[in-house]
């Protein structure tokens, strides 16, 4: 092929700071059918950039986030995608970075926008194309919008940065070596205990005889496959799940069921609550071993690992005893809850296995991994993060298999560490509310659709947590949703929401109020337990829910219930 007879002169590209750096995205359905795929930026563009760009001057990040700064700091956004199958490149992506705004989060902020080709080639918005908007806040995320579902392309959005600023460039990491002698021992440095074995070498060798094997894994976004695409098949619990059939199933693992309920931004106080219905299916399923991953999301437990042990004997109590092991993921700060959680582990003798341990020691020279390999932002894996963690299962699952079986049971007749008060507890919503409680209500008669959404099981297409909700619309003023029921413990579990429709509700028990909840504390569609009652003894308790004064005319939405009697 002969060039141009007289080619232009390069133009001099400006300095740039890297947000995201080859990662892999893929479109999904959502609710309205609209093929796509998000990079959350809201609370966290900070530390992307930093850990994608490295050591950076602070004042210069701390122009990032809000609009009026980001124009003085930043000339244009540069974005490329590449489509990972060369027959996709022909296609194209419509690309959006969201500013959210001060009046209506998802509205009233500036939106850049841009068609992007499949190819790899770099466009450029200039971010002075833009009229100055007052209203713009923060901004919240990158917006992909996909012509097909499940299409692995590789991402790189880079800052380029206007005259008189000038930041360092950045080095690419080598591949992952994974077949090396050092990554063998990282994945061994996960293995924090295989504790007490009978139950998991019992699992195990019911699986080897070709019998029925169910595994479940219950946690928050890492369990739900953040960060994996696809998210059903490069999952870390999918991936787990399918070394274990590889090493012990007689049947390519046709013996062997796997459930996945992992809930994005929640902690093991709505994990004990939803349980039995996202796990079990309410009894229509009994898991041979259930793998429990919190411990990056229970900073927002209020019990403060009462949840946490609540669940884990909830779970290790069922008539079909069934095993548990623990699985401690890490952020992108180096930051867990292992130090709360591994007790329980340590008193109940549970198999446990620590991705803290093993990645962050070798983070500070990267001699297998570096972050910017393992994340995918700063909270959740890339596909070779889930990677490692499904390794560091498979290799405690490896060694369990070679040690003799413990001679009998664990012993569940212990003094908890921090308490077990809800292991009994029972979620109800709208649709059986009235096995439990006697409610009365003026004004919460919708349902909200416009929840939080999942990806359960090998499903790629999300579905809703907590349908069977009681939405108040705000079209009547003083409306109440009045409770009364018998019970020791009762947790409600409250819609949060980016939208200022919603507004604070008033929480009365027995006459008092015990909390005032706001849905806009958090700024996001998502399930928030709250804690309302937590007694030693049953008694019959009034709960009502009433608008703040000044926020009558909002919108406020119960998405269910959590009781212990």
């Amino acid at each position: 092929m002969r060039g141009p007879a007289a080619p232009k002169d390069p133009v001099e590209k400006r300095p740039c700071l890297y947000v995201v750096l080859d990662k892999t995205i893929s479109g999904t359905k959502d609710p309205e059918g609209v093929i796509r795929d998000y990079v959350f930026l809201e609370g966290r563009l900070i530390d992307q950039v930093r850990f994608t760009s490295g050591d950076l001057d602070e004042e210069l990040l701390q122009m990032l986030p809000k609009m009026e700064t980001f124009r003085k700091l930043v000339h244009s956004v540069g974005v490329s995608i590449k489509a990972e199958d060369p027959e996709d490149r022909e296609k194209e992506v419509e690309f959006q970075f969201q500013c959210y705004g001060k009046t209506d989060k998802y509205t009233t902020g500036t939106v850049m926008e841009m068609t992007l080709p499949c190819t790899g080639e770099e466009m450029v918005l200039p971010v002075d194309a833009y009229p100055v908007n007052e209203d713009d806040d923060c901004f919240g995320s990158f917006n992909f919008i996909f012509p097909e579902e499940n299409k692995n392309m590789s991402l790189t959005v880079k800052f380029y940065v206007n005259d008189g600023y000038d930041v360092p460039e950045i080095e690419v990491d080598p591949p992952v070596q994974f077949d090396s002698e050092a990554y063998r021992k990282m994945i061994a440095g996960s293995l924090v205990s295989t504790g007490n074995n009978y139950r998991l070498k019992k699992v195990i060798e019911k699986c080897k005889r070709g019998e029925d094997v169910t595994i479940a894994y219950i946690g928050g976004s890492i369990t739900q496959g953040a960060g994996g695409k696809p998210i059903n098949t490069m999952c870390y619990a999918y991936r787990s799940y399918a070394a274990f059939c590889e090493m012990f199933s007689p049947c390519g693992g046709d013996n062997v069921h796997y459930v996945k309920a992992g809930v994005g931004g929640t902690p093991s106080e709505l994990g004990m609550v939803r349980y039995d219905r996202d796990v079990t299916k309410d009894g229509e399923i009994e898991p041979d071993l259930v793998v429990i991953e919190f411990a990056v999301n229970d900073e927002g437990d209020e019990t403060e690992g009462v949840s946490f042990e609540s669940l884990v004997m909830k779970i290790l109590q069922a008539k079909q005893a069934p095993a548990v092991l623990l699985n401690f993921a890490v952020f992108m700060s180096d930051w867990n809850l292992q130090d709360r959680l591994q007790p329980i582990g340590e008193r109940y003798e549970l198999p446990m296995v620590s991705v803290k341990d093993a990645v962050v020691p070798q983070f500070e020279t990267s001699d297998v991994i570096t972050k910017r390999q393992f994340f995918y932002d700063i909270y959740h894996p890339t596909n070779d993060g889930h990677r490692i963690m499904a390794d560091c299962i498979a290799y405690l699952f490896e060694t369990v298999d070679k040690e003799e079986m413990a001679a009998e049971d664990i012993s569940l007749d212990k003094e908890p560490v921090y308490g077990i008060q809800f292991k009994d507890i029972v979620r109800f919503d709208r649709k059986d509310a009235d096995e439990y409680a006697e409610i009365s209500q003026t004004g919460y008669d919708a349902y909200d659709t416009d929840i939080q959404y999942v990806e359960r099981d090998m499903d790629l297409n999300a579905s809703p947590e907590f349908s069977d909700n009681w939405m108040n619309d705000g079209s009547i003023s003083g409306a109440e949703f009045k409770m009364n029921l018998t019970c020791k413990n009762l947790v409600a579990v409250i819609k949060d929401s980016g939208s200022s429709e919603f507004g604070t509700a008033d929480i009365y028990v027995d006459g008092e109020v015990v909390k005032s909840i706001n849905p806009l504390d958090n700024g996001w569609a998502h399930c928030n337990p709250q804690i309302l009652i937590d007694e030693r003894e049953s008694g019959e308790h009034e709960v009502i829910f009433r608008m703040k004064q000044g926020d009558e005319g909002k919108k406020f939405t119960i998405l269910g219930f959590g009781v212990t009697k």
